[in-house]
C-alpha cells in the first residue's frame, strides 16, 4: 500500500522552499505537482544585476509605472498565459494563499492602467525565490526584474533565487551555482530577516540605474 502524500498547503510550500526545493506541475490542467531540486541552481547575485545601455535608455524614457503587490493574481495569470505552463490551477490557488499570508509578492509594470509585465515570488528570511515573469511589451519583464532586484537589495535581501538559468536571465547577470553552494547561501539567508515593505516608495528609474551601476 502506498503512503498517502501530505496535503498541499501553504505551510508545506514554505517548508519546501526552506529546504531548497520547489513545486511544478506538468500542465495547466494537471492537479498533481512534483518537487524540483536542480543540481545547478539559477540565481541573480544582487550586486551583479546588469542593466545594458539600451535598457537604461528605455527605463529613462519610459512612462510606465512600477508597483508592488497591487495585482498579484493578475501577474500570476500573466505568467500562466502561454501555450505551455507549469502554473496549474492548484499552484495558482496555493500561491494566492501565500500572498494573502504576506509570504508571496509581485512587481507590476503598468502602461497607463494596463498591466504589461511583471514577476512574482516567495520571500523567506532574506531569501527571495523568483517564480516566473511575463512581458506584453518589449523590455517589460527586464524592467520588472530591474526594479525588483533593486527593491530586494534596498530591503536587505541577500539571495535572489531564479530556480533555473535562461539566456534572458543570464543577460541580466544571472548565474548557475552547484546545489551545495546554493544550500549554503540559502541557510545563511534564512537566518537573516528582511522586510519586503521596509522601503515604502517605488524608486525612480535614475535611482535604480545609479544604484545598480554602483554595485555591479
Amino acid at each position: 500500500m502506498r503512503d498517502t502524500p501530505p496535503a498541499l498547503t501553504p505551510e508545506l510550500l514554505i517548508n519546501a522552499y526552506a529546504a531548497g526545493v520547489f513545486p511544478m506541475s506538468e500542465s495547466r490542467d494537471d492537479p498533481e505537482i512534483f518537487w524540483v531540486d536542480p543540481k545547478l541552481r539559477g540565481i541573480i547575485p544582487l550586486d551583479q544585476f546588469h542593466i545594458s545601455r539600451s535598457l537604461a535608455k528605455a527605463m529613462r524614457k519610459s512612462e510606465w509605472r512600477i508597483s508592488y503587490d497591487t495585482a498579484f493574481r493578475d501577474v500570476m495569470a500573466g505568467c500562466a498565459d502561454r501555450e505551455e505552463t507549469w502554473i496549474s490551477d492548484t499552484i495558482f490557488d496555493l500561491y494566492s494563499q501565500l500572498f494573502d499570508l504576506g509570504v508571496a509578492h509581485s512587481v507590476e509594470v503598468w502602461e497607463s492602467e494596463t498591466l504589461v509585465g511583471g514577476s512574482y515570488g516567495i520571500a523567506l528570511g532574506s531569501a527571495f525565490f523568483g517564480e516566473s515573469m511575463f512581458s506584453r511589451r518589449t523590455n517589460a519583464s527586464k524592467m520588472a526584474l530591474a526594479w525588483l532586484t533593486d527593491h530586494l537589495r534596498e530591503c536587505g535581501y541577500t539571495l535572489f533565487d531564479t530556480q533555473f538559468l535562461t539566456p534572458h536571465l543570464a543577460s541580466l547577470g544571472g548565474i548557475e551555482i552547484p546545489r551545495v553552494d546554493y544550500r549554503a547561501q540559502l541557510f545563511k539567508a534564512l537566518q537573516k530577516p528582511a522586510d519586503f515593505y521596509s522601503v515604502e516608495t517605488v524608486a525612480s528609474a535614475q535611482d535604480v540605474i545609479q544604484r545598480t551601476t554602483q554595485t555591479s
